[in-house]
């Protein structure tokens, strides 16, 4: 006498193939909690994402910012996250994407480029490093597809061309150099735009800085992961000028004082700042 299969049986379009989670959804669509966090969409995890970060090309070189606030799904991970880095001395990183990874991601590039200098005795080329940096995200595209996504923005001063440029990136690794400005993050749509209607050949450097804090202030206003100019607790925009003379980070105390005049009355442009907006100045 045959004894009836132990094995679940399936008619030939509903076999779940060697998915063990299909497996588990056919055999025991109701199982309790712990059998249905095998499936990996029930186990995700909220992880701090670094959000908007621009890169502006002036006339002495480039500008660099970021936003200061992580968030970790619809809280904020973070209120301090650093996200523009020097690369070497003539070059940034700024991070957008999963934190942790990304910012593993700046220390090993800072390393290697260390590295190739002490061994070649000078530094590798501007497209060398921004070839380098598209090898790096490439690499990630495994942890890319389980969601510690990474679009990191470089940028710095060609000595070579004897000009800044700003180089942006897909999750595949794919580099793709921008003609004057990029915006990356969930607030970048309304940055680029805001920058798009300011952006100038020949904008000096300082312009520049203003304009790269305005449109982090534009992109705030729209997207709830952006952070702000935060004055209560003297948080602002982490902002980077890069040129001849190498990468520097302007200090708390400059990068206040421009976020206060951006908020400050009309005669200092705070209100029209905030009419140009309500009248779509940041609208995707």
């Amino acid at each position: 006498m045959n004894e009836p299969s132990k094995f679940p049986l399936f008619a030939p379009g509903l076999d779940p193939g060697p998915s063990f989670v299909d497996l588990l959804r056919r055999v025991a669509p109701d199982a309790p909690a712990p059998l249905a966090a095998a499936d990996p969409a029930a186990a995700r995890f909220d992880i701090a994402h670094g959000t908007t970060v621009v890169a502006i090309r002036s006339a002495e070189g480039v500008v660099m910012a970021g936003d200061r606030r992580a968030t970790a799904g619809v809280a904020i991970a973070n209120r301090r996250i650093e996200k523009v880095f020097a690369a070497d001395e003539h070059s940034g990183v700024a991070i957008a994407g999963a934190a942790g990874p990304a910012v593993e991601m700046v220390r090993l590039f800072q390393v290697q480029l260390r590295h190739y200098e002490k061994v070649e005795g000078e530094q590798l080329s501007l497209e060398g490093k921004a070839n380098q940096l598209a090898q790096m995200v490439r690499a990630n595209l495994p942890a890319a597809m389980q969601g510690f996504l990474v679009v990191p923005l470089f940028a710095g001063y060609d000595h070579r061309r004897r000009r800044g440029r700003v180089f942006s990136y897909d999750a595949t690794g794919g580099k793709y150099e921008e003609a004057d400005y990029m915006a990356n993050g969930s607030g970048g749509v309304h940055a680029k735009n805001w920058i798009k209607a300011g952006w100038t050949e020949g904008l000096a450097a300082a312009e520049a800085v203003s304009l790269a804090i305005r449109s982090l202030f534009a992109a705030a206003d729209e997207d709830a992961a952006t952070g702000g100019p935060d004055l209560v607790r003297g948080i602002y925009p982490m902002v980077a000028i890069i040129d001849t003379d190498g990468f520097r980070l302007l200090d708390d105390d400059d990068v206040a004082a421009r976020s206060q005049e951006l908020l400050g009355g009309p005669e200092r442009g705070g209100n029209e700042t905030r009419e140009a907006d309500a009248d779509g100045g940041t609208a995707s």
